[in-house]
């Protein structure tokens, strides 16, 4: 039997972060994590680069069941925490849209950065670990395939259940409902929808196609590009309204929310009374696009000088709420996130631990805290990771 103060399952985000916050106060600290390496989501993260924060985090860039909750552990370890930290340690970054940072160089240097301090405090990391057991007498006690270990503290950062092929499991949740936990039930987060029918085959017709759109679904709405894919609609808008998305449920797709389209057709129409419809929605959008939504509408295509003043207002009405039911989305297979989790009421949102399990902590991802796409959920993994390490420095 090995001992240490505190043990960590999961080498994520959460997991090192928590690592080495604890271990820089003099706690031992074990991480164990059956993939072959640490960190392999921050490695693929913004096509390598990883979007390791995001400048203008607030609460309001969070989902969960609690709204309030993430806010403490926000406000104790915030985005300009983190930034001053890859500051430090002399890591080159770069701003794109919304306030998202990424990596000049590589994603690699964050986790560089993550790993140093346990190194430098003695973190043992154990990968190709499966846990057979975990339980708790005085101490928590978890049996392995060579051995077993006990800890005063553990900590479940395992993350959710999205991209399986990098060896996400649903192992966090389980060890929650094992001792006794409510859980928000978990869905795919961040991901592309899906259609089926006539529908899939009309937009399997536009893959390729981008445009900047806002949709709407549940009283929110985000503007950001689309994109059309083979199996339905997918880019930055259709990933973020994703997670606000239930079966059933209709997007409503503003194609021109920067343009007064009634104002410009009345203008055309003074301009180029002869032109046809078709033809001038088409220097707005893209000309596939403009044939599907002639042929799925009342409007033929006239001339400009044919259309009443109904038929105007039945193009606009058309072009600013497109109305389109998926009928699923990709799943885990290709999201990037989980919605739902450990329910926060369970957990405190100062400490991250347990009410009624004393030394037992969930960070990061397994926790029912969604961000939004653009850095947000690593910014949890941080905030998250920080809270439960200080705790945990605090009572040793």
């Amino acid at each position: 039997m090995q001992h240490y103060d505190t043990i960590i399952i999961g080498a994520g985000a959460a997991g090192l972060m928590c690592a080495g916050t604890a271990a820089g106060f003099g706690n031992s600290v074990l991480i164990l994590d059956h993939a072959d390496k640490v960190g392999k989501k921050i490695l693929i993260s913004g096509g390598g680069r990883c979007n390791f924060t995001n400048r203008l985090t607030t609460a309001a860039n969070f989902i969960s069941a609690n709204p309030h909750f993430c806010k403490s552990a926000l406000a104790r370890f915030s985005a300009n925490d983190f930034i001053t930290w890859v500051q430090q340690s002399g890591i080159d970054y770069h701003e794109r849209h919304h306030g998202q940072l990424f990596c000049d160089d590589s994603a690699q240097d964050i986790l560089d950065m993550l790993l140093q301090p346990c190194r430098d405090f003695g973190v043992q990391i154990l990968t190709h670990t499966d846990i057979l057991s975990v339980e708790k007498k005085n101490r928590f006690l978890l049996k392995i395939g060579h051995g077993s270990f006990d800890s005063e503290s553990l900590v479940i950062a395992t993350g959710g259940l999205s991209i399986p092929k990098m060896g996400a499991t649903a192992f966090g949740l389980k060890i929650a409902e094992a001792f006794g936990l409510k859980i928000i039930k978990p869905v795919a987060g961040l991901v592309p929808f899906t259609f089926t029918g006539n529908e899939k085959e009309e937009l399997k017709a536009l893959a390729g196609i981008s445009l900047d759109v806002s949709v709407s679904c549940q009283g929110q709405s985000f503007y950001e590009a689309m994109l059309f894919t083979h199996r339905g609609l997918s880019g930055p808008a259709m990933l973020q309204i994703s997670s606000y998305w239930q079966p059933g449920d209709e997007l409503d797709i503003n194609l021109l929310p920067d343009v007064d389209i009634t104002e410009f057709l009345e203008l055309k129409c003074q301009q180029r009374p002869q032109a046809q419809l078709g033809t001038v929605l088409s220097e707005l959008l893209p000309r596939r696009l403009v044939q599907l939504l002639m042929k799925k509408s009342a409007v033929t295509d006239k001339k400009l000088r044919q259309l009443g003043e109904k038929e105007m207002q039945q193009i606009a009405t058309r072009l600013r709420h497109w109305q389109l039911k998926p009928n699923g989305t990709e799943g885990y297979r290709t999201a990037e996130v989980t919605v739902g989790g450990v329910d926060t009421d369970e957990l405190s949102s100062k400490t991250m631990q347990c009410k009624q399990v004393n030394g037992l902590y969930f960070i990061g991802e397994v926790v029912d805290v969604t961000g939004h796409l653009g850095g947000f959920n690593f910014q949890w993994a941080w905030s998250s990771g920080y809270a439960a390490g200080m705790a945990i420095a605090e009572i040793s």
